[in-house]
């Protein structure tokens, strides 16, 4: 010990000084002067913490099951994890999230904490090593490279979990103003023209329904994530840990975790692919691709309130301009739209850091593992966000949408095989340049009787929901 409030740790670089009330130790010293890149901890990812503490109690489990832990010694690092996973000592995971060294820097922190606190239990000083090592008896038959994928797709299924429910909540309120709208009529819009007829209600329905098949997707893709590598040790071929420990420590960790995880059959293939966070990544992309559609639709048809298209109001949730009085601008599409950009930009991120891994081992899965996390939570703190915030409270403009489908020419379209083509595209005509409606040049020229007419107008038929009557 050099003093009170520092205890001395040796490493292969030589001795350096560590807090005394710290549960990290040199490795987690030296990796925060090396890495000072974010400012972001790993601790910001409790996930990845609480991952990383299943693993290693599952390994202190599977070591004392095959007698190369002494009971009291896997005990005590047991207790320890467990009360990681209860969300203690998370500030001790102190190493930027981005970081050199394929996650062995996060690695050496989870060890290091781990063994302090273990040590503590067992009636140690922190730093006291030759009665419970982190590497020796914590890391012991393990490898940065098998246990830091393995707790990164421990973390991603939770952390999925999380925005499956989310998404579940916005398509529920999509399709509850579908149900509200349905017999709300409007004009359908295709390359921002004139198209045919359609309800509100019909228009809301797609937005739930395209939620919904992308949940069905992400729920396929983290089927995949459910295969680990653990007990490959270095790269896949399980040198230093005994016959029987990969399978052992596999079945521990599903039992920590409730998670049906299975060992990858070719563990040498495992260990430096990354093919599952690939395709993660890009249904996440796919999510927020047709999230920010939606924005940008729900942003569109509420524009003006009266210079646009003002078919819609969104909720007001704050005031819109310093300089204009009374603005109010459609700031939750907004935000969605951004953390869609973010995730984009991250799934282009995976992509080269899953592309650039080199022979037995991908060495940038610590900023593969960061921008997963971040568009998994984004995603789910904007599906939440754009339910609760905006969704909810959308309102129609019912005159509007009926004086837009009255007046507009798309809806000749809608008696075409009543009138039949060239009477349609006269009528068409002469209604774009007279600004005439539709219906009253079609009752004018006695192309249809006022009761048919009305009867092929009503909004169920235009919006093709029910058959005209014969």
């Amino acid at each position: 010990m050099t003093g009170a409030a520092h205890r001395s740790e040796h490493d292969l670089l030589g001795d350096r000084d560590v807090p005394a009330d710290a549960y990290w130790g040199i490795h987690t010293l030296r990796a925060t002067e090396n890495f000072p890149v974010t400012g972001t901890p790993i601790s910001a990812h409790p996930h990845l913490i609480e991952a990383l503490a299943a693993v290693k109690e599952a390994a202190a489990r599977a070591n004392e099951e095959l007698g190369l832990l002494e009971p009291r010694k896997a005990a005590a690092v047991v207790a320890a994890c467990r009360e990681i996973r209860d969300g203690k000592l998370h500030d001790q995971f102190v190493v930027d999230v981005i970081q050199g060294g394929a996650g062995t820097s996060t690695n050496m922190n989870a060890n290091e904490v781990v063994a302090n606190r273990a040590l503590e239990l067992l009636g140690h000083a922190k730093g006291e090593y030759a009665h419970l090592h982190p590497n020796e008896d914590v890391n012991l038959g393990q490898s940065t490279n098998d246990v830091y994928p393995t707790a990164v797709k421990i973390a991603t299924v939770f952390a999925v979990r999380g925005l499956l429910k989310a998404m579940a909540v916005l398509q529920d309120t999509f399709a509850a103003k579908a149900v509200e709208f349905r017999d709300v009529l409007k004009m359908g819009r295709t390359q921002l023209q004139d198209a045919v007829p359609m309800t509100l209600g019909q228009e809301f329905s797609a937005y739930a329904v395209m939620i919904e098949e992308d949940r069905g997707r992400l729920a396929e893709a983290v089927e995949l994530i459910h295969e680990i590598n653990l007990g490959a040790t270095a790269i896949g071929t399980g040198l230093n840990a005994p016959a029987g420990y990969a399978e052992s420590a596999r079945r521990h960790l599903s039992d920590i975790t409730g998670l049906p995880l299975v060992t990858a059959a070719n563990l040498v293939e495992a260990t430096q692919d990354c093919g599952a966070f690939v395709q993660m990544s890009g249904v996440l992309k796919r999510i927020a691709v047709k999230l920010s559609k939606s924005c940008n639709d729900l942003r569109l048809l509420s524009s003006g309130p009266r210079a646009g298209f003002g078919e819609i109001n969104l909720p007001p949730v704050q005031a819109g301009s310093s300089i204009m009085p009374g603005k109010v601008n459609p700031v939750i599409p907004e935000v969605v739209n951004q953390v869609a950009f973010e995730v984009i930009g991250n799934d282009v991120t995976i992509t080269m850091a899953a592309e650039a891994g080199q022979l037995q081992l991908n060495a940038f899965e610590p900023v593969i593992l960061h921008a997963l996390s971040q568009s998994i939570t984004h995603l789910r703190a904007a599906c939440l966000t754009l339910a609760e915030r905006c969704v909810a409270g959308i309102t129609a403009n019912t005159e509007v949408l009926r004086a837009a489908v009255e007046n507009s020419i798309g809806l000749v379209t809608a008696l075409n095989p009543y009138i039949g083509y060239t009477a349609a595209t006269d009528i068409a005509k002469e209604a774009l340049a007279t600004g005439r409606g539709v219906a009253e040049l079609v009752l004018e020229k006695g192309l249809l009787p006022a009761e048919r007419l009305e009867a092929l107008l009503r909004p169920e038929v235009v919006a093709g929901s029910a058959a005209p009557a014969a």
